[in-house]
């Protein structure tokens, strides 16, 4: 296994490029509630990004086809959800990543996203792999919950196979037991050492997956040490769900950040990667 400390691929994501040293925030709504909301989180990530100094990719996802219960909010659809999407780039003028579900949706969603994003319990379909790497997008796979982490050297293969090298990993712990999840941190050299930018969903990583009555329960009070935890470990980037009032978003409610509290959070975070790069540096 490579040395955790050696550099990863960089991958370009619009103006982001990820794995270049720097330490990048993904963040952003669970789905699009509305336009406006979306917009408007959007523009105080920038913000509160542009600040810290840390690049910034926003996530929203356009559909949740992956929900507890079937009355669960699902987001607008691809159609609508692109055009969201489209008004969010133009409005803030960020990167943008979200999830496709079905091999049909990639070209569609790559018109205004600069990340396609796998989900974690379709981390081993093929043709869906396959159709966003044709795009020539950055594709960012989640690790299935179910998957141990050199088992994503297979899936780096198909994305790399289909002449995309633009490719990010991301953690999000893996089932133990019944409804709980857990991140066994030497996930992340191990990761790194695939040779591409490794990511750590911080909020998906705290869900209860099946806890709730129909909809996902999560621990959002572990969010901040667990991101700090991460980010000690050495990761290229943090992933994590906000909203202006997690209690009243309509997806993922239980296991989102507080806006307001981002950017006390990403200070220490800018802090800590800081020191891990410093001292990798220094070995």
């Amino acid at each position: 296994m490579a040395a955790f400390s050696d550099r990863p691929a960089i991958v370009t994501a619009g103006s982001v490029r990820v794995g270049d040293g720097s330490l990048t925030l993904i963040a952003g709504p669970c789905v699009i509630e509305s336009e406006a909301h979306a917009v408007e989180t959007a523009l105080a990530l920038r913000d509160i990004t542009r600040r810290a100094g840390v690049p910034f990719i926003f996530k929203a996802s356009y559909d949740k086809a992956n929900r507890t219960s079937g009355t669960s909010f699902r987001g607008p659809g691809l159609n609508e959800g692109v055009r969201v999407l489209g008004r969010v780039r133009e409005s803030a003028g960020v990167a943008i990543l979200t999830d496709i579900h079905e091999p049909s949706h990639a070209a569609a969603a790559a018109e205004v996203a600069d990340v396609l994003q796998i989900p974690a319990f379709l981390s081993r379909q093929t043709d869906l792999i396959e159709a966003a790497a044709r795009t020539g997008r950055a594709v960012n796979v989640k690790k299935g919950q179910f998957l141990a982490p050199l088992d994503m050297r297979h899936v780096i293969a198909k994305i790399t196979a289909a002449g995309n090298r633009n490719v990010i990993v991301t953690e999000r712990g893996v089932s133990f037991g019944y409804n709980n999840l857990v991140v066994d941190m030497r996930a992340f050299p191990i990761l790194r050492s695939l040779g591409f930018p490794v990511v750590y969903d911080v909020t998906h990583s705290l869900q209860l997956p099946g806890a709730g009555d129909g909809v996902t329960a999560g621990q959002a009070e572990f969010i901040e040490p667990m991101a700090r935890a991460g980010v000690a470990a050495g990761v290229d980037g943090v992933f994590m769900e906000v909203h202006q009032e997690p209690a009243r978003a309509k997806s993922d409610a239980q296991n989102a950040l507080k806006l307001d509290r981002l950017p006390a959070l990403l200070d220490t975070l800018v802090q800590i990667h800081q020191v891990v790069r410093g001292s990798a540096v220094t070995r």
